[in-house]
């Protein structure tokens, strides 16, 4: 349980009756609609669907697969560019890569090609005998891998497929990172990430230590020592601050924090549900953080941001789940203050309103005071400086607050490489995640066979 929203009661309704709340966001398409969308794709020779895509998929060539009846073949071309293929059809923003490219997006034809749900379908339908994968020849080069999120994954996956052998370091029980425990519910329902994982794992030569974390018991000095190339996939653990008094108090939480707690549980009616609650945030975790505590059964749920619903992260797709859900979205507000009650428990929180002048965000004086029992904080993730304590990992250059790397995804430190949201370059998004991971994998392995 959640230690700050201890006082808070539970959902009121049955673990049965919530448990329905959290099925597919989208269901899957039938064989019949994925044939009959698949036969839409032009197949473009100068695809710019694949030209957009982060990992490079050949969208054209799978989706001609899947029109002849070529399922495997349709996979198999999707996983040997993106090993969490299945993950990212589901979670990946396609409106606003893929599709939005789509040389059918225009108004003539109304709709783009479906892309994300074509990837899902061949992934979801894929019956291959064993792995589509094989390693090389054994290299007898060891690499370590810290986090084994979708970055620490898809680079391990790629190293082995190389013919080295992998030791992933995960700080959590389950691997998975995001995908596993900071992604709604349903989006990635069910078991989703650990069949991912499973599958990813069935390639061979990769073992997963769990409760390693980097700083603690784990130190970067002796992985460097003991393996020919280190890859930090470590991400962002450290949740951002508001820089508000009282910000400890009762009923303050990261919206990371809850969202595993939802994710992990096995009985959704013994989390604590807020009647008025308070999201602060503009990005897709926001909008989890919202649409969900709305499922559970939050009466009130009000995202707010201080700037307007135009500069907000989360796509306009995600903030129409979030209005569908009756989140209320209120705009160009900034937190001043944390209302206590008498317990000294959060009653509520004071904004200020904002507004731009020359360019830049200026308060106006004017205040707006909100009611809620909880208060999520998604204002973003920092590197968690804990990790940065042994000898070695002192060293380590940041930029921006995120470790540095060149184009090869080389750190500062000799054998140790960086990738995914703990690094400077690319977004946020789990498929930038997965090729930085490859890219970085391709990258090692090059090094590696530069020093033979």
């Amino acid at each position: 349980m959640l230690e700050a929203l201890k006082h808070v009661a539970s959902a009121t309704c049955s673990n049965e009756q919530l448990q329905e709340k959290f099925t597919d966001l989208q269901p899957g398409l039938s064989s019949r609609q994925a044939a009959i969308e698949s036969e839409r794709c032009l197949y473009c020779y100068d695809a710019p669907c694949t030209r957009i895509c982060p990992t490079e998929i050949d969208v054209p060539g799978f989706i001609q697969n899947i029109a002849t009846g070529n399922i495997n073949g349709a996979a198999k071309s999707i996983l040997d560019q993106n090993i969490l293929g299945a993950s990212c059809a589901r979670v990946c923003p396609t409106e606003i890569l893929c599709e939005h490219a789509c040389v059918r997006n225009h108004d003539a034809e109304g709709a783009p090609v479906r892309i994300g749900l074509l990837q899902r379908y061949a992934l979801d339908h894929m019956h291959f005998p064993a792995h589509p994968f094989t390693r090389a020849a054994a290299t007898g080069k060891k690499i370590a891998i810290v986090g084994a999120g979708p970055a620490g994954l898809s680079c391990a996956h790629q190293l082995a497929r190389a013919g080295h052998d992998v030791v992933i370091f995960e700080a959590q029980p389950r691997s998975g990172g995001l995908n596993e425990y900071g992604i709604a519910k349903y989006k990635l329902v069910g078991e989703t990430a650990q069949r991912e994982v499973d599958f990813l794992l069935q390639i061979g030569g990769i073992s997963v230590r769990h409760g390693q974390v980097l700083g603690k018991n784990v130190n970067l000095s002796d992985l460097q020592r003991d393996y020919d190339a280190v890859f930090l996939a470590v991400g962002l653990g450290a949740s951002r601050r508001l820089g508000l008094a009282d910000e400890d108090a009762p009923g303050i939480v990261a919206a990371v924090d809850y969202i595993a707690e939802l994710r992990q549980t096995d009985d959704l009616s013994r989390l604590p549900v807020p009647r008025q609650c308070v999201v602060i945030g503009a990005g897709n975790t926001a909008i989890d953080m919202a649409v969900q505590i709305a499922r559970l059964g939050a009466e009130d749920v009000t995202l707010v941001y201080r700037r307007g619903a135009e500069d907000m992260s989360a796509t306009a797709h995600e903030q129409s789940i979030a209005k569908e859900n009756q989140v209320r979205i209120l705009t160009w507000a900034q937190p001043q203050e944390v209302l206590l009650d008498t317990a000294g428990n959060v009653a509520g929180m004071r904004f200020e309103k904002t507004v731009v002048v020359d360019g830049k965000l200026k308060t106006t004086g004017e205040t707006i005071e909100l009611p809620a029992q909880a208060i999520f904080k998604a204002i973003g993730q920092s590197l968690d400086l804990a990790i940065l304590q042994d000898t070695a990992a002192q060293h380590l250059q940041l930029e921006g607050g995120k470790i540095r790397v060149d184009e090869k995804y080389r750190t500062s430190l000799a054998k140790v490489y960086a990738g995914g949201d703990c690094i400077t370059a690319g977004q946020d998004l789990t498929v930038q995640a997965v090729q930085h991971g490859k890219l970085a994998a391709l990258a090692i392995n090059d090094d590696l066979k530069a020093k033979v």
